[in-house]
């Protein structure tokens, strides 16, 4: 029996997977939009046009969800958000190296509220939205390898035998002779590291154009703390001789007519940080190294920090939309 025919109201979890990619999608939509209305490539032409067509749908499948429920619709982001006008400030090959990313953590957003999700047509629909996310991903990746942009990650050779750890020394990393990265500590270092970088060229842009000077420093404050991080990623790959992912900041023009409303901007950036300290949280998780534990847990701190002071502009600025939240039951009584 289908569990709407129970009126069965939208949990939390439910609730804010929503209202999340409302938020995410309707900016997408202005980035992706102003992307296309520039773009010189036909190939990257194709693949922004599907991703606008996919954000678009979803928008429209949210209202109707969430009007169902009775909920208010968020503001998200609009027209008002982007002029068409302003000359481009990524190059088709950033965008698709922006695109490549984007559908990442697409992709494991979906998955978390299929995980989350208990009503049958919430199921649905984010299994549908991940499917076609990895359509996405597989397009994007299909070009990029095909123009020869994509950075590889690093090879390794197979071992002769099946090997087993004997010594505590695996896990040693600050004292001692340090033994080489394994393939899972590699694979975490060098994604984080390509995010990393995509996440350096948006603030390194942002701060050309915004109209701010508070966020012009912030977006500048933020590209010096990745840059470091980069740096960090970079030094751990270097050790074991491996190679580190490529930078893209060439690909940014010289423009400095914001195409994107600061608002958007400081909103993007701030999403960036929140997925960014899920994924060192989750390189944390599986380190074998003691050094490298080390340094997730400080640089996720350092990122929380400067989360915190932009989150802080969000709220001064009244940018910042409000999540669902559970009623405030002190509040209510004192109302009475």
């Amino acid at each position: 029996m289908d569990v709407q025919s129970h009126n069965v109201r939208l949990t939390a979890p439910e609730l804010s997977a929503l209202w999340t990619q409302y938020q995410s999608d309707s900016m997408s939509i202005c980035i992706l939009s102003h992307a296309l209305e520039h773009s010189k490539d036909k190939e990257v032409s194709a693949i922004l046009e599907y991703a606008i067509g996919l954000s678009e749908s979803h928008l429209a499948k949210i209202k109707e969800m969430l009007t169902n429920e009775s909920y208010p619709l968020p503001k998200g982001f609009s027209k008002e958000d982007v002029n068409m006008n302003a000359p481009p400030l990524f190059s088709d090959t950033f965008m698709l190296q922006y695109l490549y990313t984007m559908a990442l953590h697409g992709m494991n957003g979906y998955s978390l509220s299929v995980g989350t999700s208990v009503r049958a047509d919430q199921r649905k629909y984010f299994t549908k939205c991940s499917a076609e996310t990895m359509e996405l991903y597989d397009r994007i990746l299909d070009v990029m390898l095909q123009k020869g942009i994509f950075s590889r990650p690093p090879f390794i050779n197979a071992p002769h035998d099946v090997d087993f750890v004997n010594k505590q020394s695996y896990l040693t990393g600050w004292f001692g002779k340090r033994r080489p990265l394994n393939g899972i500590e590699i694979g975490n270092v060098y994604y984080n590291a390509q995010k990393t970088i995509v996440k350096i060229d948006l603030e390194i842009g942002f701060a050309q154009v915004a109209g701010s000077k508070e966020l012009r420093e912030y977006f500048q404050r933020g590209a010096k703390i990745c840059t470091k991080h980069i740096e960090i990623f970079g030094s751990i790959l270097s050790e074991d001789n491996l190679p580190a992912p490529r930078k893209w900041t060439s690909e940014i023009s010289d423009s400095i007519v914001s195409p994107y409303s600061d608002k958007l901007m400081l909103f993007h950036i701030l999403s960036l940080i929140s997925v960014s300290v899920g994924y060192y949280g989750s390189a944390l998780s599986v380190c074998q190294r003691r050094d490298l534990m080390v340094q997730y847990t400080r640089l996720m701190a350092e990122i929380g920090l400067y989360a915190e002071d932009g989150t802080n502009i969000l709220i001064k600025n009244g940018w910042m939309e409000q999540p669902p939240t559970a009623d405030d039951r002190n509040a209510l009584s004192r109302k009475k």
